[in-house]
């Protein structure tokens, strides 16, 4: 059974939550809390967890910087990153689970946890400009979020508790 499709999906659905929640993150509480607990999954689990699984199948990464915009971006990836796969993935993977996992602790924690999700989308940039509709919604996103988490301290707990149903007047 081909499983392929997996990865794009989550990591598409986990985008899609966490651009939408950034839009209303300003005026909800909720909101926010949501696309806070929707960026640790997805670099948790759609990052961290995807390239664990790669490393674990023994895929080598060759080829990631084939739409690299420069030779220097393309060259140092297949001659430096290809041949010590598991040291630089092992790396990104602790940096992915490491930003997605802070991105929960409230406070300056996460506000440097954002940023540096930030600079990692811009520099996503650099692996070729394919990336830039991925990055660019994303940076922002994450932007609004920061945002959003100063003007409300969200706690994640709270912000994701249900709701209580309203009640109607009789």
């Amino acid at each position: 059974m081909d499983v392929g499709w997996v990865l794009p999906v989550c990591w598409l659905s986990l985008g899609l939550i966490v651009v939408g929640c950034s839009v209303g993150a300003a005026r909800s509480r909720r909101a926010a809390g949501v696309g806070i607990a929707a960026v640790a999954a997805l670099w948790v689990l759609a990052g961290a967890g995807a390239n664990l699984l790669f490393l674990i199948r023994g895929e080598d990464f060759s080829g990631f910087a084939d739409q690299a915009s420069t030779s220097f971006v393309k060259d140092t990836w297949e001659s430096v990153v290809v041949p010590h796969h598991a040291l630089f993935i092992g790396l990104l993977i602790v940096f992915e689970a490491g930003a997605g996992a802070a991105v929960l602790v409230a406070g300056r924690v996460r506000q440097v946890a954002l940023v540096l999700l930030m600079a990692f989308n811009v520099a996503l940039l650099s692996f070729g400009w394919g990336y830039l509709m991925w990055s660019v919604p994303l940076v922002a996103a994450l932007e609004s979020l920061r945002r959003a988490d100063r003007r409300w301290s969200i706690s994640v707990a709270d912000a994701l508790r249900p709701v209580a149903p309203a009640r109607t007047a009789r």
